[in-house]
């Protein structure tokens, strides 16, 4: 009956097959006690009893008094049957008792050691030296881990490396699923992924949809909620990986989330375009009223545009439209020729700066680096160059020599401004 109470509160499937309406039980009626030595239990007062009507024998016992259960691992008979344990009748000896197995009994001397023993230990040794991957010992292992969690015993799973002790929580999650003890295990798996700490999360950011799953079933609101965190984010990269995996609810989950974050997206990119500088009057900045200020808050508008807009579409080919007429005239041959090499040069030109674009950043990246601000994003050298192609660098040599700024006084100092009013306006970022 212990063992009763025990499996019985930790899994459903226990408590179910253990009831006395899935109970084996056979009919109602008297039986003797029998015991593993196929002994009957009498009584010291069967001639008091027996000759009163109506008096039950000191043998007969009620069905809870006898019911026993035994399970066996049934591991099906095709290849798709998933193997699970079934109620077996427990087998009878010839003398009517159960056939149990008893501990042997424990000698109070150790025998002395013989030969056999040192040969057997060494064969023992070699045998387990022999790597062992049937997936019937995974089985077993999950099932002894099984037990071991509802007996209050940690469960043996990989401590050092994360993506073996991933698998084995994976299976031994699945199996308490089978057997209706996910509120058992699950804290046990929480607990011992836990133990990871940096590599979980590294994991978690590598295989987002997986530790979704096992989060869920583990019912870990840690590792459930950052994993949903780098879903929500890559949507919809790993719907395909979570669709007829996960409840409904979960999916109807990410979706809102995704709704709430494409949002709150909008609203942070509108305030960051609307960013502005104002004057020492209080009047924004302008090209007529401090065209410096107003150059960094457009360069930074430039950067953002650039790193939140997908990259432009490939212009359409140019189709070649010139007709060549054949003439006995030789400079209408040369220009149409001349003509089309032009075209192609541009051609060229273009495909050239579209290699040279760098693709948009992602937008976890992009709000990354508007929060660091600093030099994270437009650093000095890029700054630089965009103020010699810029006619408003004043200095007196020429703005697009690679000297302009450094070899002038008031070029560096214009550099300076230029780079202390860009601070400001990434500090203003930052806030947003």
């Amino acid at each position: 009956m212990l063992h009763r109470l025990i499996l019985a509160q930790c899994s459903g499937f226990f408590e179910a097959s253990t009831s006395e309406d899935w109970s084996r039980a056979h009919a109602d009626g008297a039986i003797p006690i029998t015991h593993g030595n196929g002994l009957v239990k009498i009584g010291e007062e069967e001639d008091e009893c027996s000759g009163k009507a109506g008096s039950r024998p000191p043998f007969a016992v009620t069905p809870q008094d006898r019911q026993r259960w035994r399970y066996e691992l049934d591991w099906g008979n095709k290849d798709d049957e998933v193997p699970m344990l079934v109620q077996k009748p427990i087998p009878t000896t010839l003398f009517g008792g159960d056939h149990t197995y008893r501990p042997p009994a424990v000698p109070t001397k150790p025998p002395p050691p013989s030969n056999s023993f040192f040969r057997s230990f060494t064969a023992m040794q070699s045998a387990a030296n022999i790597p062992h991957q049937a997936p019937e010992n995974d089985l077993i292992r999950d099932y002894d881990n099984l037990f071991r969690v509802f007996y209050n015993y940690s469960p043996n799973l990989d401590p050092l490396n994360i993506a073996e002790s991933y698998i084995q929580c994976k299976s031994l999650l699945n199996l308490a699923d089978m057997y209706d003890a996910l509120e058992v295990v699950g804290p046990r798996i929480d607990h011992h992924l836990l133990q990871f700490q940096s590599r979980l999360w590294k994991q978690i950011a590598k295989y987002p949809p997986s530790y979704l799953k096992l989060g869920y079933l583990a019912r870990s609101k840690v590792i459930f909620a950052e994993a949903l965190i780098h879903v929500v984010g890559q949507w919809p990269a790993g719907s395909s990986q979570l669709r007829h995996h996960v409840p409904d609810a979960v999916l109807d989950l990410i979706e809102d989330k995704v709704e709430d974050l494409a949002e709150k997206k909008l609203k942070t990119e509108g305030k960051l375009f609307r960013l502005t500088l104002n004057t020492v009057r209080g009047d924004r900045v302008t090209p007529a009223n401090s065209y410096m200020d107003w150059l960094a808050l457009s360069l930074f508008r430039q950067w953002l545009v650039e790193n939140t807009s997908p990259p432009p579409p490939l212009p359409p080919k140019t189709p070649n439209t010139g007709h060549v007429n054949i003439n006995n005239n030789n400079n209408n041959q040369l220009s149409s020729s001349s003509s089309r090499n032009h075209v192609l040069q541009q051609q060229q030109q273009q495909q050239q700066q579209q290699q040279q674009q760098k693709p948009p950043i992602s937008s976890g990246h992009l709000y990354r680096l508007l929060f660091s601000a600093g030099p994270a994003y437009l650093p000095h050298d890029e700054v630089k160059r965009f103020l010699k192609q810029s006619k408003a660098f004043s200095t007196s040599a020429d703005p697009s020599s690679d000297a302009a700024p450094s070899g002038s006084k008031q070029g560096r100092e214009e550099l300076r401004r230029f780079e202390r009013t860009l601070d400001e306006v990434k500090g203003m970022a930052r806030e947003v």
